[in-house]
C-alpha cells in the first residue's frame, strides 16, 4: 500500500495506479451491490437537491418515505419555491432539524430568481445556495451532473481514514483538510463522479461500517492500510450531553386544542403545545424524552386554563384535523396523538 500512516498536507495520498485500482474495484462492487434508492433511480438535479438536504444527519431508511411523499406533493423546483412555508414544514415534520427545510425552500427560491430555475452544476455556485456547504455542493455536482467532485460525508471519511490508516482526529481542521485531500486524490480524471462517489459512500454504509467493519467482504481490502479499522476514524472528545426540562400546557375547549407557533432558527414556523415557565401543579398528562444536538430534553404536559387574552402566536385548532394538517415537532405530535385519544380532550 502506498499510503503512509500520517501524510503531510502537501503529500498525495494515492499513487495514480493504486487510485485507479480502487476506483475500478469499487465501481464493479457497487454495480452489483448498490442499493436501489428513489433519488438514484432518477437523479435529476431537483431530486438530488431534496435528498441531500433530507439525508443530512438522517438515515437513508428514514428518509425514503419522506422523499417519496415530498416529490409527490412538490414534484418540481418551482413548486417548492412557491409553496407556503407551512406546507414545507408539514411535509418535513418528523425529520427534525427544521432549518434544513427552510434552507431547502430558500435554495429553490434563489435558483428560480438567480439561475433561471436551473440548479447550477458548479460547486462554487452551489455553495452560494442557502444550506449548501462543501459536502452538499460536491454531492449534488457528482450525483446530479456526474462531475468528478469530492464529497466527504461521515461514511466516506470513515472509509478514507481506514484505507490511509490515518491516526489523527478527522474532526479537526487538519484532519478535515487531510481527508478531503485524500478524497480529491481518489477522484477519476474527468466525469464519472456519480458512480465513484456513490460507490465510496455505499461502501461506508454497508461494509466499512462504524462498528464491526466487514473487512472480508470489502472489495478494496487489498488496498487498505488499517491495522485496527474498528478504532478509526479518530475523533476529538465528544461534547457532554446536557439534560433539559420542557413543560407545556394541555388547553382544550369543546373540540379544539390550543397551540402556539414557534419562532427562531430551530423551530420557527412549527406549532407546539403552549410552553410553561415551570412545571404544573397537577398530574403529568404525558411525558417523553427527545434529543436535539447535544441535549436530551424531557417534555412533560400539564393541564392548564386558557389564557385571557390569547397570545399573538396562539391559535385554536380543531382536534379532528390538527395532526393531519399542522406542522408539529415529533415530541408534541406524539403528545397530541396520545392525549386526543385518551379522553383528555374533554377537559375544559
Amino acid at each position: 500500500m502506498s499510503v503512509t500512516q500520517e501524510l503531510s498536507d502537501s503529500d498525495c495520498g494515492f499513487e495514480p495506479s493504486v487510485a485507479e485500482g480502487i476506483r475500478s474495484r469499487l465501481a464493479d462492487w457497487f454495480l452489483v451491490t448498490g442499493r436501489e434508492l428513489p433519488w438514484r433511480e432518477n437523479p435529476s438535479p431537483y431530486a438530488v437537491l431534496v435528498s441531500e438536504f433530507m439525508l443530512q444527519q438522517t438515515q437513508v431508511v428514514t428518509v425514503i418515505p419522506y422523499f417519496l411523499r415530498w416529490m409527490e406533493a412538490l414534484p418540481q423546483l418551482a413548486d417548492l419555491a412557491a409553496a407556503p412555508e407551512s406546507t414545507v414544514l408539514h411535509l418535513w415534520q418528523g425529520l427534525g432539524y427544521y432549518s434544513r427545510a427552510r434552507n431547502l425552500q430558500r435554495a429553490a427560491q434563489v435558483v428560480m430568481e438567480q439561475f433561471q430555475g436551473r440548479i447550477p452544476s458548479d460547486p462554487a455556485l452551489l455553495k452560494t445556495l442557502p444550506g449548501v456547504g462543501a459536502y452538499s455542493a460536491g454531492a449534488i455536482a457528482s450525483f446530479a451532473f456526474d462531475r468528478a467532485e469530492a464529497a466527504v460525508d461521515a461514511n466516506i471519511a470513515r472509509v478514507l481514514s481506514r484505507v490511509a490508516n490515518y491516526q489523527l482526529p478527522v474532526d479537526t481542521p487538519k484532519g478535515t483538510r487531510h481527508i478531503w485531500r485524500l478524497a480529491n486524490d481518489l477522484l477519476p480524471a474527468a466525469g464519472g463522479g456519480r458512480l465513484h462517489t456513490s460507490a465510496l459512500m455505499e461502501l461506508g454504509a454497508l461494509v466499512c461500517v462504524a462498528k464491526n467493519p466487514r473487512c472480508l467482504e470489502c472489495p478494496i481490502q487489498r488496498d487498505c492500510a488499517a491495522v485496527e479499522p474498528g478504532q478509526l476514524p479518530r475523533k476529538g472528545p465528544r461534547r457532554a450531553t446536557v439534560k433539559m426540562d420542557e413543560w407545556a400546557a394541555w388547553i382544550v375547549r369543546d373540540s379544539e386544542v390550543l397551540l402556539e407557533q414557534q419562532h427562531g432558527r430551530r423551530a420557527g414556523g412549527m406549532w407546539k403545545l403552549p410552553p410553561l415557565q415551570e412545571a404544573g401543579t397537577g398530574p403529568v398528562l404525558f411525558e417523553t424524552v427527545y434529543p436535539f444536538t447535544h441535549h436530551k430534553v424531557t417534555l412533560r404536559i400539564f393541564e392548564a386554563p386558557a389564557p385571557e387574552p390569547l397570545g399573538e402566536s396562539q391559535r385554536w385548532f380543531t382536534r379532528d384535523s390538527v395532526i393531519a394538517d399542522t406542522a408539529l415537532p415529533t415530541a408534541h405530535r406524539k403528545a397530541l396523538q396520545v392525549l386526543l385519544n385518551s379522553g383528555k380532550a374533554a377537559l375544559s
